[in-house]
């Protein structure tokens, strides 16, 4: 398979850049890690907090990103992840990891609790994600266990901590830096709190599921409905069809629903399951893969690849992994096959579209385009 020089600079794995007060620590990342080329801040305090605290022994970090964490003296990591980009990283560095999501139990893999967990909160993820990871983090730490909960000011951490306080009994905010902030709570005896439920809409015929987390899960977003409104007339009838970035499935069911063999991937594990949960209540046949873009995708080729990708990782806006995404196109579509891609206006994504072929306007609104490029035969 024909994979160009750009795909290999986004599936290196290199050294983060850490600051000074890091210094003795390391991580590893790569494009699609939050934090990246760096890593991210809450972690960063959440790393010198636990180092000035002395921290030994095993420690389960629910959200191991770069594997920060393993670098404390003393310490001996689990690693925990639900992004394909960062579990990557996390085997390249050798460490103990698991592929998971809020709510997983993991005494399967492993069996006696640690005294001490770790976890930042996604704030940006939205209220019911960061309470589903309180509730998780409460249900993986014993009584009498620490957790370190770091996260960002702006972004809800008073109230998630007031939240995981009731929760564990005790607790407070122990270090700032800026905007970012760690807490610290040792659990009582109690009850886990329950899980937030899945929210749910109709849209283009397909019922979907949204998992706490999952990019639009309560509702469509403008750019999917517009990209689907745009392609109303497309036959799809027996086409091998790639939803890259599926989110909640919405995009990959509608092209099941039209008689496509639907192939749904994401790198969010949340999300892989939202899309398993959505073709199962439409009944609608579609396999989902958990894939940093297509590096799980083996050497399937497609007749059509449809996307919204992802310009945010965590915080920031960063344009990697959509030109990733734009890429994998190159390596996935068959000749004669077509990109069709929902963008916000300003993004800059022509450019490298035409490496794949002319690139076409269909639709123009409400602040988004919709383009196409047909890989030429």
């Amino acid at each position: 398979m024909d994979v160009p020089a750009q795909a290999e600079s986004y599936f290196e794995v290199r050294p983060a850049g850490l600051g000074p007060r890091l210094e003795g620590l390391h991580a590893l990342t790569k494009p699609g890690v939050r934090g990246f080329p760096e890593v991210d801040a809450a972690q960063a305090l959440l790393a010198q907090t636990m180092r000035k605290d002395r921290v030994r022994g095993e420690v389960l970090d629910l959200t191991a990103m770069g594997g920060l964490l393993a670098s404390l003296p003393g310490v001996t990591l689990r690693a925990v992840e639900g992004s394909a980009a960062a579990l990557t990283v996390l085997k390249a560095a050798g460490l103990a990891t698991v592929a998971a999501v809020p709510g997983d139990d993991l005494r399967d893999r492993w069996p006696e609790r640690t005294r001490t967990v770790a976890l930042v909160l996604a704030g940006d993820r939205g209220n019911a994600y960061a309470l589903a990871q309180v509730a998780w983090a409460h249900a993986c730490t014993p009584p009498g266990g620490t957790l370190y909960l770091a996260g960002d000011r702006d972004k809800g951490f008073d109230r998630y901590v007031r939240a995981a306080g009731n929760a564990f009994g005790t607790g407070e905010t122990i270090a700032r830096d800026g905007g970012m902030r760690v807490a610290k709570l040792v659990r009582r005896p109690g009850p886990t709190p329950a899980y937030p439920d899945p929210e749910g809409y109709e849209a283009f015929g397909v019922k979907v599921v949204g998992l706490p987390g999952v990019f639009s899960a309560a509702r469509p977003d403008k750019a999917t409905t517009l990209l689907l409104g745009t392609l109303e007339g497309l036959d799809l009838t027996g086409k091998r069809v790639l939803d890259l970035g599926t989110g909640t499935g919405l995009i990959g069911a509608w092209a099941a629903q039209r008689g496509a063999q639907a192939m749904l991937v994401d790198g969010d594990l949340q999300s892989v399951r939202s899309a398993q949960a959505t073709l199962a209540a439409n009944d609608l046949p579609g396999e989902v893969l958990h894939s940093d873009v297509d590096a799980a995708l083996g050497e399937r080729t497609f007749d059509v690849i449809l996307t919204n990708p992802p310009f945010h990782v965590g915080r920031g806006v960063v344009l990697d992994v959509a030109r990733e995404f734009i890429a994998a196109a190159r390596r996935r579509l068959k000749p004669g096959g077509t990109l069709y891609l929902v963008a916000n206006e300003p993004l800059p994504y022509e450019t490298p579209l035409r490496a794949l072929g002319e690139v076409r306007e269909l639709r123009r609104e409400g602040g988004f385009k919709v383009l196409a490029a047909t890989r030429a035969g």
